[in-house]
């Protein structure tokens, strides 16, 4: 009985499992133009949502095919066959398709197809090689006139932000390239709203690795994500470019040229933009456009940092515009870049001008944490700055012979500026009664030259993966300002409520620094068996600088600043000598790659005081171990678990032991006693791609917390509400902050629409000390959000980004109070393409801050809409009519935490106009005489 009962269940089993895979699917395969059957084709059948691999076979001696058994649900067929293009076609299995016949399906010779990968439909024609995603530029819909930036956002995995920020397969895209060679330097936005997307071929996405890995051949695990845009091979030699004209109400006004010549291996550009509705330059990294992007000079792997400029108004203006303010902004540049010599000779070179005027004004309120309660300061600035800076920078490579080659760079920076700053400042207690009132006035004006110069030479032995390589380069910073200093601080009483003593500070004051830093780098490569490999490298870095800084008095109102302050002036030289050595083990076999090693400097170094003699000695040992973790599961799916550790020393300005007056409510005091601290860095990511299906999963995280930080350590005068900071180093607590990212992306077929999720979890905890107290401050941010993105040909498109976000921030010395908000930011756009050649469009960008104890609640909603139509052949005139901020919001806001001081500051931006614009686009090609 028992044995009957079992045999029935198995039945009833077998007859399940025979019902749940009842479809199947059959057809043939044919030369497309022949006619001939193609025998032994491979066919495939996959999962369409994750691309895993459900059957296999093979055609048979008539080039049919037939694959039984299959279960319910959608699939993406796959045809394969040597020199024929890959065909690729979705399908569904389902009560109403229990067979699906795809009849005769035809095959293409490569040679005879541009696309290497066919997908029907909709679908992109996509093809992998090796590491690299190789998308098809025909296989996408493109409207006329469009740019590389339009095109990119219709590739899988790809996402393009307002600003032209570009992010594949869950990381930011630094480099686009142009048939394999930089264009106008590192600004990707140069490429993708430059290079026409009609004049595109292939669009290449990979991982590129660092010089020293693609040299070595030893991967270290550094990458950089990175865009090549190939050319068609009829778009090499022409002329194509852009002129922009615009004119709105207010005396609002764009203008931008852009003009482009190719003839075969060679690229002539130029570009020029002249506006002062917002526009700086053509794209999201124009924010360094004008300004030097880092001006710290430090050590290799130590030493003390020369701090060439700071925050401060008196020191420097960057030239960067960050949305605050009106901005007048000039910008050009002019890029050429030729291989010649059967490409054993290279030459790359770029000229940058510029200049930006920014006015404005910017309400600022502060809270500061004390032992005894609570600080509130307001404060109004309105500030007028100007910077101008040009730059020409060169690269020529040759290829020595066929082992060693030589890299050659230089570089040199010209920036002057002006800043003319008014503030007005109002400190009160808690119960608001006032401590102070500032009034102060900077104007200031400075130059800055810098000059960048390298060598880097590479050899290659007959040994595989033994290597050596040297660089050498030489870097000199040269900055002056001079500028006055005028400040009136009123003392309140705090019985009477007025005001018991007054403070004026009028003073002129001057800066001189220079530096001048010599690095050389030797690293050797030696392989120890097929798997294993071993780094050496020795490096030696000299760095001689000098600071002065002088200030003045009046020896009568209104006379001349002839009296020197002796207390607010220093004049220091520094000498510093590193040597370097280090040693890193490489294990890479198949699909894993670890690497492990230390390097460790010796650090020499010496302060003069010009003024006393006085001689500061330092010296000491920072090392600087690593570790890596790096397994690729596939081409698209890989973790990674990164480990760094450094020493870094403090700043000059930190050890300096002379007071800095430049604001007089706010004094910083230099401590020389001062040791290095130590930090710990770990970080770890996931990526996992599906092309076929478009599917990306990223997760990422890091994690660091420093031992020895070095933290301020202010005096609160509650008489007269002067703060004055030394920095100090923490004994026996260790501030730390993560950050822990996850994304989801994928493309929906039914509909056509590309959706991604994200998530974000970030704090930290750190700490400062305030009148001998310790406070530690908390912060902790949770943040989601949600993308969509869908384009229709001469229809319409759209796109969607935004998601909430909750902090929780307070400090430890007033629990009670904290900054705790929710907060939402979005963004939208939305265009529609009319019937005789009309369209419209809209854009909206939304912000939100919840009201804290501290401060109000923050709204602010910019929307932009513009109608336009097109005219001449392909479209190549275009003439549209634009509104700016229709709600008139013009103020942007932020909000931050700096110590035992929460901020937030409102600044006046951009009122709302209209502008009528005019776009020409023009093209030009030939044909090709001779390609490699």
């Amino acid at each position: 009985m028992k044995f009957t009962i079992i045999a029935a269940l198995l039945c009833i089993s077998s007859l399940s499992l025979q019902a749940q895979n009842s479809y199947s699917i059959k057809g043939s395969v044919a030369d497309s133009a022949a006619n001939s059957k193609l025998v032994n084709s491979t066919i495939t059948v996959l999962n369409s949502r994750d691309s895993i691999l459900k059957a296999f076979t093979w055609t048979e001696t008539n080039g049919s095919f037939a694959i039984n058994n299959l279960p319910k649900g959608k699939f993406l067929l796959l045809i394969t066959y040597p020199e024929y293009a890959d065909y690729v076609e979705s399908f569904n299995l389902d009560s109403a398709h229990t067979t699906h016949d795809f009849g005769r399906i035809n095959m293409i010779l490569r040679s005879r197809l541009l696309a290497d990968v066919i997908v029907k439909a909709k679908a992109a024609a996509i093809k992998i090689k090796g590491d690299t995603t190789e998308y098809n530029a025909k296989s996408f819909v493109i409207q006329p006139n469009d740019k590389v930036e339009d095109l990119l956002k219709q590739l899988p995995g790809i996402q393009v932000d307002k600003d032209g920020k570009i992010t594949a397969q869950g990381e930011t895209v630094t480099k686009v390239l142009v048939d394999g060679e930089e264009f106008f330097g590192d600004d990707p936005t140069l490429v993708t709203r430059n290079i026409r997307a009609d004049m595109v071929d292939k669009v290449q996405l990979y991982d590129k690795k660092s010089d020293q890995a693609t040299f070595t051949g030893i991967d270290d695990g550094k990458t950089t994500k990175t865009i090549n845009i190939k050319l068609k091979a009829d778009k090499k030699n022409g002329e194509f470019g852009k002129v922009d004209a615009n004119e709105g109400t207010d005396g609002y006004y764009e203008g931008q040229l852009q003009y482009n010549k190719f003839k075969e291996k060679q690229k002539l550009a130029l570009y020029g933009t002249l506006a002062n509705d917002g526009r700086t330059g053509l794209g999201f990294q124009d924010g360094n456009s004008l300004g030097v992007s880092n001006n710290d000079i430090q050590f290799v792997d130590g030493g003390i940092t020369i701090n060439n400029t700071s925050n401060d108004a008196l020191d420097s203006f960057s030239g960067y515009y960050d949305g605050k303010g009106i901005p007048v902004a000039r910008s050009g540049g002019v890029h050429y870049d030729d291989k010649f010599d059967n490409d054993n000779q290279s030459i790359n070179t770029n000229y940058k001008i510029g200049s930006i005027d920014v006015s404005g004004a910017t309400n600022t309120t502060s809270q500061q944490t004390l032992p005894t309660g609570i600080v509130n300061t307001k404060s109004t600035e309105n500030f007028n700055d100007y910077a101008f800076r040009q730059k020409l920078d060169a690269t020529y490579k040759i290829k020595l012979d066929t082992t060693s080659d030589l890299k050659i760079s230089v570089d040199g920076t010209f920036k002057n500026f002006h800043v003319n700053n008014n503030y007005f400042t109002t400190t009160a207690d808690s119960a608001n009664n006032k401590i102070n009132t500032d009034e102060r006035d900077i104007t200031n004006n400075g130059n800055q030259q810098i000059f960048d110069a390298s060598a880097f030479y590479t050899k290659k032995f007959k040994k595989p993966r033994r290597t050596l390589s040297w660089s050498l380069s030489e870097s000199y910073n040269k900055s002056t300002t001079n500028g006055y200093l005028n400040s009136e601080i009123d003392y309140f009483d705090p019985i009477t409520k007025k005001v018991d003593s007054t403070n004026i500070t009028n003073q002129y004051k001057t800066t001189n620094m220079v530096s001048s830093v010599l690095n050389s780098n030797i690293t050797y490569s030696e392989p120890l068996t097929t798997k294993t490999s071993l780094l050496f490298n020795y490096g030696f870095a000299v760095n001689n600088s000098t600071s002065n800084r002088e200030s003045f008095n009046q020896s009568v109102p209104g006379g001349e600043y002839n009296i020197f302050d002796n207390a607010n002036s220093n004049d220091y030289k520094f000498n510093q000598l590193t040597n370097q050595l280090g040693a890193i083990y490489n294990y890479q076999y198949k699909k894993a790659t670890i690497n492990f090693g230390t390097k460790v400097s010796d650090v020499a170094f010496k302060q003069i005081d010009e003024y006393t003699g006085d001689v500061l000695n330092r010296d000491f040992l920072n090392w600087a171990p690593q570790a890596m973790f790096l397994y690729k599961f596939s081409q698209y799916k890989a973790f990674r678990l990164t480990y760094n550790g450094n020493n870094t020393e403090p700043s000059i300005d930190q050890i300096q032991p002379v007071v800095i007056n430049n604001d007089p409510l706010n004094i910083t005091i230099g401590n020389p006693t001062l040791k290095p601290s130590f930090t710990n860095n770990i970080n770890l990511f996931y990526n996992a791609y599906q092309v076929l299906g478009g599917q990306q999963i990223y997760v990422g995280g890091t994690f660091s917390n420093t031992y020895g930080a070095i933290v301020n350590n202010t005096t609160y005068d509650q008489t007269t509400g002067i703060n004055t900071t030394k920095y100090s180093n923490l004994d026996n607590e260790t501030p730390y902050n993560y950050n822990v990212f996850t994304s989801y992306g994928k493309k929906i077929s039914p509909i056509d629409v590309q959706i991604g999720l994200n998530a974000n979890i970030s704090g930290s905890i750190s700490y400062s000390y305030i009148n001998s107290q310790l406070d530690m401050g908390r912060s902790h941010t949770y943040s989601g959000g949600l993308y969509l993105y869908k384009y229709v040909q001469k229809k319409y498109d759209f796109y969607f980004s935004g998601g909430p976000s909750y902090t929780f921030s307070n400090m430890s010395l007033q629990p009670i109070s904290n900054n705790n908000a929710a907060g939402f930011n979005g963004y939208g756009q939305f265009n529609l393409y009319l019937p005789l050649k009309f369209g419209a469009g809209s854009t909206v960008n939304y912000t939100y801050n919840a009201a804290t104890q501290a401060f109000s609640a923050e709204h602010l909603t910019k929307l932009n809409a513009y109608i336009f139509k097109t005219f001449l052949k392909d479209d190549k005139l275009k003439i549209s009519l634009s509104a700016n901020d229709l709600l008139n919001q013009n103020l942007n806001f932020t909000r931050g935490i700096s110590g035992n001081t929460t901020t937030q500051t409102n600044t006046t931006g951009i009122r709302r106009f209209f502008m009528l614009s005019v776009t020409w686009d023009f093209t030009k090609f030939g044909t090709v005489k001779s390609t490699n």
